[in-house]
């Protein structure tokens, strides 16, 4: 056997002064000769620690043996009887905060963890280059209908076709995807890969309906008339503001709305699209997550000259992806650590100029166990800047919950949920992802699908037993 290397296998990217102009994907994937050289530095543990912390629990050593052995076909066949979305968890879900973060390789210091999330991409991206297979599909054991098309919401859907479930998703947006559509830039994840990845899932039985708001378009009462068990998946995607003064100007936004401009409206394609994004020279983001970097990163690639991060705490305490942040910083973003926003003012026009910040320091630790940060007196200063946008997180969507009083909820607004099951308070009817936990990352929202289509069918099995 060949020496094993120190360090991870490097993905090939686009050159920083180039992606930041344009919205292609910054990451171009492993080669098959890349990705056999790295499958080869796994250990094959047994009991591997990899597979307990996947949310939806990858036989993750299984798929990268058959890679090493050159043998993609097997290495997708594994993947598939897990993840109906392998091509996108291999480029958005955070493996060094998952499977990677206890890779034994990676645990004993000396080596990089395997890129196990580099390792899924490659398959999958081979496995959408195939012709796309239509087969005759018995979906017999019931009818289950979906609410949402994001991570969640694909994942119930394709795990109850492969049951044998008749499946109905029903989206409110004119694309589906969720988040993955709306939310996630192009440069991170393509549209195209996306659309794929549906059609995959369509091509099991699942039926889509797009432009339905569930609570206007159609009812509740309707859907649970109509099918045997339903599931709720419909995000988290109401925007949150901070209340400070000066909001309501022009080039204030909030990060869905901006970035939903972006993606779902084809603004990364202008001037093809003649989208109304606004072209922004100083643009500040608020905030430290993915959300916030993918907001910087594509003002940058809009045409903005400066874009500063306005984060309160420091670098230690950013909760983006350590790749998401570095590569802003190859693209030109600039950080502004133990910052604090407390008001946008006004050009005396209605238009942003500027925006007021604070500094801050850390003090101690609160409720999720980062250092609380506190305002530093009279350390008040402007930073220019012609759109604000805030990524400060999402709160529920309200138009179903609104019209569906029956349906429990928790003290923040979202639908209360058994953390095991996904059970609601209505018999019959699931819920997971975003609408449930708040905004997270999508494969926890996967893995919330999977347990949900797992105990729908153990409830209309039981029901008509």
């Amino acid at each position: 056997m060949a020496k094993r290397s120190y360090t991870q296998t490097p993905m090939r990217e686009q050159d920083p002064e180039i992606r930041s102009h344009n919205f292609e994907e910054v990451a171009l994937g492993y080669t098959l000769e890349e990705g056999r050289l790295e499958a080869s530095r796994c250990l094959q543990c047994k009991n591997a620690p990899c597979i307990q912390n996947c949310p939806v629990m990858v036989d993750i050593p299984g798929f990268i043996k058959a890679i090493e052995d050159d043998d993609l076909p097997k290495a997708h066949e594994v993947l598939s009887k897990y993840t109906n979305l392998p091509a996108i968890c291999g480029r958005v879900c955070p493996q060094e905060k998952q499977c990677e973060m206890v890779c034994r390789l990676g645990r004993s210091k000396k080596f990089e963890p395997v890129a196990i999330g580099k390792l899924e991409r490659l398959v999958a991206d081979w496995a959408l280059e195939q012709p796309l297979e239509e087969k005759e599909h018995v979906l017999d054991k019931g009818r289950v209908a979906v609410v949402g098309s994001g991570p969640s919401g694909l994942t119930a859907a394709g795990d109850l076709a492969k049951l044998g479930y008749d499946v109905t998703v029903y989206e409110a947006l004119h694309a589906a995807g969720g988040v993955l559509t709306y939310g996630i830039p192009e440069f991170r994840l393509p549209k195209t890969i996306v659309a794929k990845e549906i059609d995959q899932i369509k091509a099991q039985g699942v039926k889509i309906e797009t432009n339905v708001v569930v609570g206007k378009t159609i009812t509740m009462d309707e859907i649970l008339a109509d099918y045997d068990a339903c599931y709720l998946s419909v995000g988290a995607g109401a925007p949150n503001f901070m209340g400070i003064p000066g909001t309501s100007l022009n080039g204030v936004y909030s990060s869905s709305e901006y970035l939903t401009r972006i993606n779902l409206m084809k603004g990364y394609q202008f001037p093809k699209y003649d989208t109304p994004v606004q072209k922004s020279k100083n643009v500040v983001v608020i905030g430290g997550g993915n959300v916030a970097m993918d907001a910087a990163r594509s003002a940058r690639r809009l045409g903005a000259e400066h874009v500063t991060v306005v984060y309160r705490r420091s670098l230690e305490e950013l909760p983006a992806r350590a790749e998401e942040y570095h590569h802003s910083v190859e693209e030109g973003i600039d950080y502004s650590w133990l910052t604090n926003p407390i008001e946008y003012i006004d050009n005396g026009q209605g238009q942003l100029k500027a925006v007021k910040c604070v500094k801050m320091e850390l003090g101690e630790p609160d409720d999720s166990g980062r250092r609380r940060p506190v305002v530093i007196p009279g350390s008040e200063f402007i930073i220019e800047a012609d759109t604000a946008i805030e990524a400060i997180g999402q709160g529920a969507n309200r138009v179903l919950l609104d019209t569906f009083p029956e349906l429990a909820l928790n003290k923040w607004g979202y639908i209360d949920a058994n953390e095991e099951t996904c059970a609601t308070s209505i018999p019959g009817v699931y819920a997971g992802g975003d609408i449930v936990t708040g905004a997270a990352t999508v494969i926890l929202a996967m893995g919330a699908g999977k347990v949900a289509a797992k105990e729908i069918d153990q409830y209309i099995q039981s029901k008509k037993a």
